[in-house]
């Protein structure tokens, strides 16, 4: 559903990814960790058609996002670190205004406190300025966005960050729905904990490359704050398995 095969992108002299390859499966949250700089957000903006890739393939729903950029974009819905709503506008009316961008037409009460609850924002919440919402308000409202599209695939850059420990299990609960519907979630992230919590599957990501990659099986049998601190550490690339040799 969200895949990406031989990715690199460079600007001039400076390579910001190489060599990236990765798949994201509908029912599955495919976590992307890696310090500032790793080539995270990178990825996202090629998968989103935001950048060109210098050589490899992007794809959403098997669409390339290259050679068909808005049919791609048609497909994925993104919800990024800081969402971008209209902070003098209500609620209702930043819901209606991007269900009707959308191709949905306009959105009743009803419906909008239905889309609310899903992502765990009372009823009540409709008629305040989006202003003066809490960041992890405003992080549910910018997903209930995401969700007005009904993409099978999502991609999300860093949702949780700045949330606090209430708003950030809130927003996990969601997140694990999302992928019991079926969804195809790509998620970077800088939160080791969270990761293992929510991830199928988790890719880590040093100076653009790929460092490591493991499944559910392998996130219950290591200690990944220990491996993630190894792969920033060292220089041994592993695409499965644990960088360096050995367990961790």
């Amino acid at each position: 559903m969200i895949e990406v095969e031989g990715l690199c992108k460079r600007y001039g002299d400076q390579l910001a990814v190489e060599d990236l390859s990765l798949a994201v499966q509908p029912g599955e949250i495919y976590c992307l960790l890696g310090a500032n700089g790793a080539g995270k957000t990178t990825t996202i903006n090629v998968l989103l058609g935001f950048i060109p890739p210098t050589a490899g393939t992007a794809r959403i729903g098997g669409v390339d996002v290259t050679k068909r950029p808005l049919e791609a974009r048609r497909r994925v819905a993104y919800l990024s670190e800081n969402v971008m709503l209209y902070g003098n506008l209500s609620v209702w009316r930043n819901l209606d205004f991007f269900a009707a961008l959308s191709g949905n037409g306009t959105l009743d009460r009803s419906a909008a406190a239905a889309l609310l609850q899903r992502v765990g924002l009372d009823e009540a919440v409709l008629s305040r300025r989006v202003k003066a919402l809490s960041k992890g308000m405003r992080q549910k409202l910018g997903l209930a966005v995401c969700l007005l599209k009904d993409s099978s695939a999502l991609i999300m850059d860093e949702p949780m960050s700045g949330l606090d420990p209430k708003a950030t299990v809130e927003l996990t609960a969601v997140l694990l729905a999302l992928r019991e519907a079926g969804k195809a979630l790509l998620v970077s992230t800088h939160d080791v904990f969270r990761a293992r919590r929510i991830a199928s599957r988790v890719g880590i990501l040093r100076a653009g490359r790929k460092v490591w990659e493991g499944n559910r099986a392998e996130l219950e049998s290591l200690d990944l704050e220990a491996l993630y601190l190894r792969c920033m550490a060292e220089e041994t690339v592993v695409a499965n398995g644990v960088a360096g040799g050995g367990g961790v």
